[in-house]
């Protein structure tokens, strides 16, 4: 968790006061225009709502949406206003408060949504999606102000999306219309020298408001804390139209720019000798890269869809998207080669670029067989990935530096570079679950997906290179689920999965080869309960997956198994109407088996300890203010499978506040968070042999007025 003022940002609250925001700039004009007047503290009274959400609803693929409480599998929700309140910048902040969660992404590079959850990595081809829709999430960070919430399930998705590794699906939810006018501006400020500006504006209009529109807006640009910069334009628009009262359709665009320099390049430690990483050093430092270091990257989604009530209990749907993701980039790997911090420098200068069609059809609705009740899923997917890489990439070695003084090499960058069409991928599948009500408290859930999975690989002149096609791959799951009471679900849940083989990457004696799926499979037994006062939540796992590794000849290879099995644990407390505390634990214990190599070696990136804490006060003697502090620690990480050099243990502090007030009628916010507190320097696992250094104190500033 970044800011764990954010904790006390409620759904409801959004409902019945969308106040909590301003802008000091739009308070300067006000000034000016004549109406400004003398802050005036508000209060604001919400039916609690505790910071796990249960209630909230998720996206469950295959499953259709359910709240978390009633989903068989370990699940997370981070709301608007949490996302407002952290001021987050990058995906590992989004999820800082989950101690399953582990942030290996880099707010300045290529890097950006690299994720660890229960020790898995989140597949950046399939296991991120946009309002359900897949999109390929490679060196994108997204617009988050214009999100209504992230959404985090853990594990095997197989049966829920179709192929995807097993660390996990996140969900961005966009905000879409709503029946209450939506009106508001804000700015922003971050160190070393950000800027931005956001709009939201949204309602429903015509005839019976039969119509809703929600259009956001944000520019972004400034000097970044290791002297780069950066520049940002996202829009995002959310149509949709109740044709009738049973017939609506909706569309949804969102587009954004983004441009880094002054990169902070990645660390290898695929060629260290060491047994212990070398001293650590900030993520501020500007020593590793320079200006002549970029990531541009376009993002654009596109989607469509339609909704009909057939009868008060059969609903029908159908959708189709498209994104295209495009990446220009130069930047450098710095392979690590003594404890002294001595290095040489590989650029890497290429562009790249995917796309992604799916097209999907569900039927939902429930019946009666005697005494049992039905909740019952049907549905047809379709869809195609298209991943387009530089036919001459610049890669070379720019020469020898140490990590602890300024890099003195330069390349501005080859023109030029083409792309050429690198491989497709289509799956095609049927799904269908049951929900079975066996009596008032026990229920069953049972699914299965159907797949076919093709996938070509291609030669830079256009003739084929491979085929792979793996047909009617079954992926089921089923969950036992028992209500000890209404708000109280006991599960026990069972999923496999087929995850897409990965291509290897620039480092590797075999760059470029693309390996087999590889199948895993998912025990999970857990508990959820959710109260006006307090939520608790508990999960025991075991996961299965295909090993994937760097072998002793620095070749990439699938060979046996990796295991993750661990206990998460969760809860949270309000106590009386000025605190609230939580925390969050998660054990894990990890391993290679039945493969050749690092049989019994702890899986490279699987933290085994993480905890994470918070507390926030409400200050009685200034309503509406509010003040928080959270921690996280993370346990000693392998950082190779080889099992011999770890990045040590690491606690971050981090500190908030919110002040609700009014201005000239206008409900108005006041945000401040300040990151890693006390400015730790620590080793950032980022993947397999790749570490980078931590981010420094970081102070975000925001201020938001509706009107």
């Amino acid at each position: 968790m970044k800011n764990p003022v954010s904790r006390i940002a409620q759904p409801k609250l959004r409902q019945l006061n969308r106040s909590l925001k301003i802008a000091g700039y739009l308070t300067l004009c006000a000034s000016r225009a004549g109406f400004a007047q003398e802050l005036q503290p508000i209060t604001v009274t919400v039916q609690r709502d505790t910071p796990q959400h249960l209630d909230a609803s998720v996206a469950a693929g295959a499953l259709g949406s359910r709240s978390q409480l009633d989903t068989p599998f370990s699940t997370t929700v981070v709301t608007s206003e949490q996302l407002a309140d952290h001021q987050v910048y990058k995906l590992g902040d989004v999820f800082a408060g989950d101690a399953s969660v582990s942030d290996n992404s880099g707010a300045y590079n290529a890097w950006a949504t690299y994720l660890t959850v229960r020790g898995l990595q989140i597949d950046w081809q399939n296991g991120f999606k946009i309002d359900g829709m897949p999109f390929v999430s490679y060196g994108i960070t997204m617009p988050y102000e214009q999100l209504e919430s992230v959404q985090l399930l853990k594990g095997l998705s197989g049966f829920m999306y179709g192929f995807g590794s097993p660390g996990g699906v996140i969900n961005y939810v966009t905000k879409k219309p709503t029946d209450t006018p939506v009106r508001s501006v804000d700015v922003g400020y971050r160190t070393d020298g950000i800027w931005s500006e956001h709009a939201d504006l949204g309602g429903r209009f015509g005839p019976d408001k039969m119509f809703g529109a929600r259009i956001n807006a944000t520019h972004e640009e400034g000097q970044t804390y290791n002297d780069g910069n950066l520049r940002r334009d996202a829009v995002s628009l959310a149509l949709d139209a109740r044709l009738t009262r049973d017939l609506s359709v909706n569309f949804g665009a969102l587009y954004q720019e983004r441009r880094v320099t002054g990169l902070t390049p990645s660390i290898s430690t695929a060629q260290y000798v060491g047994g212990s990483l070398p001293p650590t050093l900030s993520g501020g430092t500007s020593n590793l890269g320079g200006q002549d270091q970029f990531l541009n990257t376009n993002l654009q989604l596109y989607t469509a869809g339609v909704q009909y009530q057939i009868s008060p209990d059969w609903r029908f749907s159908t959708s189709y998207s498209y994104s295209t993701v495009t990446r220009e980039r130069n930047e450098s790997t710095l392979y690590l080669l003594n404890s002294a911090g001595d290095y040489s420098d590989s650029r890497w200068n290429s562009n790249e670029a995917h796309q992604f069609s799916q097209w999907q059809a569900m039927l939902e609705g429930k019946l009666k067989t005697g005494p049992f009740t039905h909740e019952l899923v049907f549905g047809a997917a379709w869809q195609k990935q298209l991943n387009y890489y530089s036919a001459n990439p610049y890669s070379a070695t720019l020469g020898a530096g140490n990590l602890y003084l300024p890099n003195p090499y330069r390349y501005p960058g080859k023109s030029g570079l083409q792309t050429y069409r690198d491989s497709v991928i289509t799956q095609k599948s049927l799904f269908a679950s049951d929900t079975m009500q066996i009596t008032e408290r026990w229920s069953i859930l049972g699914g299965l997906r159907y797949t076919n999975y093709s996938q070509t690989s291609y030669t830079t002149t256009g003739s084929t290179a491979s085929t792979y096609d793996e047909n009617a791959v079954l992926t089921p799951t089923v969950a036992l689920m028992f209500k000890v009471e209404p708000q109280t679900t006991l599960y026990a849940s069972y999923v496999e999965a087929l995850e897409q083989g990965p291509q290897v990457g620039v480092g590797y004696a075999n760059y470029g080869q693309q390996l087999n799926p590889l199948r895993s499979k998912q025990y999970e037994i857990g508990v959820k309960s959710e109260h006006a006062r307090w939520s608790a939540t508990a999960a025991v796992f075991r996961i299965e997956r295909g090993a994937a590794y760097a072998n002793g000849d620095n070749v990439y290879v699938e060979d046996g198994k990796s295991i993750y099995q661990g206990i998460e644990l969760g809860a949270s407390t309000h106590l009386g109407s000025q605190w609230e505390l939580g925390g969050n634990l998660m054990w894990l214990d990890t391993w290679y088996a039945k493969g050749t190599s690092y049989d019994g070696n702890r899986v490279a990136g699987a933290p085994a300890y993480v905890a994470a804490a918070y507390a926030q006060y409400a200050v009685r003697a200034v309503p509406g203010l509010k003040l928080g502090v959270d921690a996280k620690f993370t346990g000693n990480t392998q950082v190779r499978a080889a099992g011999n050099l770890a990045a040590p243990g690491f606690l971050l502090v981090n500190a908030g506040a919110t002040y609700s007030t009014a201005i000239a009628g206008h409900d108005v916010t006041l945000r401040a968070a300040i990151d890693n507190l006390a400015n730790r320097r620590y080793w950032e696992f980022q993947y397999a042999d790749y570490i980078k250094p931590g981010d420094p104190r970081t102070l975000s500033l925001n201020a938001k007025i509706d009107f």
